[in-house]
C-alpha cells in the first residue's frame, strides 16, 4: 500500500538539475549562492521542492559531497609507486577547478556557518583516504605514523591550493613522498 503525499526525496531528474547548477554557482560565485531563490531562478524547479530538500547552503554542500566522485583507491603493494601516484592523482585533482574550488567554498562556509565544518573535514578525509590506504596496504600499522606520513605529504598541497592561490608544486609533492619513504625504510 503506498502512502499518499510527498515523496521522501526529489526525483533522480530533479536532483541532477538542482545539483548541477548548485555546483555551476558554487564554482562561480561560492557558498553563498547557493540559496533555494537563487537555485529555482537558475533551475526553474519550484521554491518548495529545493526548500523541502536544500534549505540551507549547508544540506547543498553535504548533497554535493555525497555525490562528488572519488577514485577508488588500489594500492598495488608497492609504497613507492603507490604513494607516488596518489600524489599525481592529488596534484591534478587540487588543479583542476572543481576540486580546488569545492575546498574553498567548505572553508568560506565553515568559517561562515561552523554547522558546516564536519562537511569540510568529510571532504579532506576522504582526498586524504588513498594515501592511508596505500601505507596500511604496505603493512603499516601505527595509526599516528600513518597520519603524520599523509599530512607531510597533502598539507603543503592544501596550503598551496586553498590558502596561497598558488599553482601546485607536483615535484614538491613528490620530494615530501620520498622523505616518507626515507622514514618507513629507516624504522
Amino acid at each position: 500500500m503506498t502512502r499518499p503525499g510527498r515523496p521522501a526525496g526529489p526525483s533522480a531528474d530533479t536532483e541532477t538539475v538542482v545539483l548541477t547548477a548548485a555546483l555551476e554557482l558554487l564554482l562561480s560565485e561560492g557558498a553563498a549562492a547557493l540559496t533555494p531563490q537563487r537555485l529555482h531562478t537558475v533551475t526553474g524547479v519550484s521554491r518548495s521542492t529545493i526548500y523541502r530538500h536544500w534549505p540551507t547552503p549547508r544540506e547543498f554542500l553535504a548533497a554535493l559531497i555525497a555525490v562528488a566522485p572519488h577514485p577508488p583507491s588500489r594500492p598495488a603493494g608497492d609504497l613507492a609507486a603507490d604513494l607516488h601516484a596518489e600524489v599525481d592523482l592529488l596534484c591534478d585533482r587540487l588543479r583542476d577547478k572543481p576540486v580546488a574550488a569545492f575546498l574553498r567554498a567548505l572553508v568560506t562556509a565553515s568559517a561562515a556557518d561552523p554547522s558546516c565544518t564536519p562537511l569540510r573535514h568529510r571532504y579532506v578525509m576522504d582526498l586524504l583516504e588513498p594515501f592511508r590506504a596505500a601505507l596500511r596496504a604496505a603493512g603499516t600499522t601505527d595509526a599516528d605514523y600513518i597520519e603524520e606520513a599523509v599530512t607531510a605529504v597533502v598539507a603543503p598541497l592544501l596550503v598551496d591550493a586553498l590558502l596561497l592561490d598558488r599553482p601546485i608544486h607536483r615535484e614538491r609533492a613528490h620530494r615530501a613522498v620520498d622523505d616518507v619513504l626515507a622514514r618507513v625504510a629507516a624504522s
